[in-house]
């Protein structure tokens, strides 16, 4: 199978975490800001797209130059091999960024990228540059920073966070891929409990159960690459049938999730069903101040309102204090909670063992990491 050169797209400040899932997959791989850089074939492209939880998207680097002028951007676009990836019905819409560039008009990058491609296929397949465009769709993006163009071919189509389980969601959802990250960070162990106290729609629970059971998180969907004709049959149903046996249904979880909203917990429980995992996660209504375990060397994980009006700032402070109140009397578990709120520690009333800053979206949020001491489990008679 021919080897390409690859990128796993991410959100600013999880590059690393993508990173480590595509070298425990067995990948060479080079961590840059906002992506990581492998190599792989096609199988490789579809098992990426399969289990990679925290990135967003997986694509073919079709080839990347510099460029100053126009003429130049569309003579060395000309040169790509674009007729061994787009065969000639292909629909590929070209989306287009640049940033400090010469090179900053992006409508007109797009027309002329997009000008370069079509006369090559049509030179290619014998059209008089007429292409139709009615078959299947290969997403195209060309990339400008500091004038070096970076062309590449989407495989996955929607965003790998679309994990397909999520039929309703809330008032500010957090993306799947989002919640992964914050799992994964929180090194939570399956034999220990797990609690998020605002589960909201029920993702943070949803893909703590999807990772403790070896469930790749992209069974339940499609990628844009599986349409293509030059993709062999049966290789993406080879690897799902593969994915399906290394999940492990047996492993007792003890994953809960509450929230003060009980619409909002009935919303989880749909998605929870959804996913196949509902059996896997307790869900109930609860407010964070009326929470109380016996329970030891657990993990909370939590995704508060963060209080960006500042009408409701009041309120989500009160909440960050009743936070600090009930997880202060819990000195084996340890709490990870994400918000946008710099002077949570005020609030919460300790300062973290660790912030981590990452972006929920456009907005800059910090992890505050507070790591529990663990206890030792009395022994069984």
């Amino acid at each position: 199978m021919e080897e390409f050169r690859l990128i796993a797209t991410a959100a600013s400040g999880i590059e690393a975490l993508v990173g480590r899932e595509l070298r425990d997959l067995g990948y060479h791989t080079q961590v840059e800001n906002s992506r990581v850089r492998f190599n792989g074939t096609i199988k490789d492209i579809l098992r990426t797209n399969l289990w990679l939880r925290t990135a967003d998207r997986i694509k073919i680097i079709v080839g990347e130059f510099d460029a100053y002028t126009f003429d130049e951007l569309f003579e060395k676009t000309l040169a790509l091999p674009w007729d061994q990836l787009l065969p000639m019905d292909a629909e590929f819409p070209v989306e287009g960024k640049s940033r400090n560039s010469k090179l900053h008009s992006v409508p007109d990058v797009q027309s002329i990228v997009k000008k370069a491609i079509v006369n090559q296929l049509a030179d290619t397949y014998h059209r008089n540059g007429h292409l139709p465009e009615t078959g299947a769709l290969f997403p195209l993006e060309v990339a400008i920073n500091k004038d070096h163009v970076l062309l590449t071919l989407d495989t996955t189509g929607s965003s790998l966070f679309k994990r397909g389980y999520r039929v309703e969601k809330g008032g500010a959802p957090l993306k799947e891929n989002m919640a992964a990250a914050l799992v994964m960070l929180a090194k939570w162990y399956p034999d220990n409990p797990f609690v998020d106290p605002v589960c909201g729609s029920g993702t943070i629970p949803i893909e703590a159960a999807l990772l403790a059971r070896n469930i790749a998180p992209g069974f339940n969907r499609s990628f844009a690459c599986e349409k293509w004709d030059w993709v062999p049959k049966g290789l993406s149903q080879e690897l799902r049938d593969e994915a399906d046996s290394q999940a492990d249904y047996d492993t007792e979880l003890d994953i809960s999730g509450y929230d003060i909203d009980g619409s909002m917990i009935d919303i989880a429980k749909l998605n929870a069903r959804e996913a196949g995992l509902l059996h896997d996660i307790h869900f109930k209504q609860l407010a964070v101040k009326d929470f109380t375990t016996d329970k030891i060397n657990g993990v909370i994980i939590a995704n508060p309102p963060y209080g960006e009006r500042l009408s409701d700032r009041d309120s989500v402070r009160i909440l960050y204090r009743q936070m600090g109140q009930v997880y202060a009397k819990l000195p084996s578990w340890s709490k990870y909670i994400l918000t946008s709120d710099l002077e949570f520690e005020d609030y919460f009333g300790q300062k973290a063992t660790k912030r981590r800053k990452l972006y929920n979206g456009a907005l800059r949020t910090d992890y505050f990491q507070y790591w529990g001491k663990r206890i030792r489990p009395a022994r069984q008679n």
